[in-house]
């Protein structure tokens, strides 16, 4: 099956899936002429040029090669950053895996390969019944997990790998983002996943005070994306 996108976890909520999905972009675009960045369900909102959006959003627009109507690649907007389905609740939006894989499939014929960027960790809910896991499953698309380094990552890391593999999806590959600058034994913590996680590290963002331009992070591709 010839590769047409992917779907980016965290191993939890501000570990740097923006900027990896935004590098990835970038990498994708010198191998695919279309790529393009989709945020199903964004928490979250800022005045931008006099429209509401999501700087998550926005980065991912920055890094596409082709645009495409909001209501495709941010088919949920939310004004509050909590829980996708407490801020669904909130502003009395529907929020359905049906719905979010109807867009997903409309942008899919709008591009050569679409990187589906999630929101929090695996298991997040988007309603009383479904969660982003179960968006991943119904879009089918291979799976790669940032992994925040800081104290706490390996177990994190390698349940979310377990459940990523129970959910019959592959861990395509895995990225190591160093979001605590006083970590100890970072690289100690990195071998560890390398012989644990059973999927290849496509690369390691190190620390930044300010977040890095995602065109300078390099990623290896797994080959049968290029």
């Amino acid at each position: 099956m010839a590769f047409d996108g992917c779907f980016i976890t965290g191993t939890d909520t501000g570990v740097g899936k923006t900027l990896v999905s935004a590098a990835l972009l970038h990498t994708l675009a010198r191998h695919h002429r279309r790529v393009v960045g989709m945020k199903p369900v964004a928490a979250g909102l800022i005045d931008h040029q006099g429209q509401w959006v999501s700087e998550d959003v926005l980065a991912l627009r920055a890094a596409s090669t082709v645009a495409v109507p909001a209501a495709l690649d941010n088919p949920v907007a939310l004004p509050d950053a909590i829980a996708p389905h407490i801020a669904a609740r909130r502003a009395g939006q529907a929020v359905s895996v049906a719905a979010l894989r109807a867009a997903h499939r409309a942008l899919r014929d709008q591009a050569d390969a679409v990187v589906v960027e999630g929101a929090g960790g695996w298991r997040v809910p988007i309603n009383d019944h479904e969660t982003l896991a179960d968006l991943a499953r119904a879009i089918g698309a291979p799976v790669v997990l940032v992994v925040g380094l800081r104290l706490g990552c390996l177990n994190h890391a390698l349940l979310t790998a377990e459940a990523i593999r129970a959910d019959g999806l592959e861990l395509a590959g895995w990225v190591a983002n160093a979001v605590d600058p006083t970590m100890p034994f970072r690289e100690d913590n990195i071998d560890t996943l390398r012989q644990r996680l059973s999927a290849p590290l496509l690369g390691t963002v190190p620390w930044h005070a300010e977040a890095p331009d995602a065109r300078h992070i390099a990623l290896q591709l797994p080959s049968a994306w290029q």
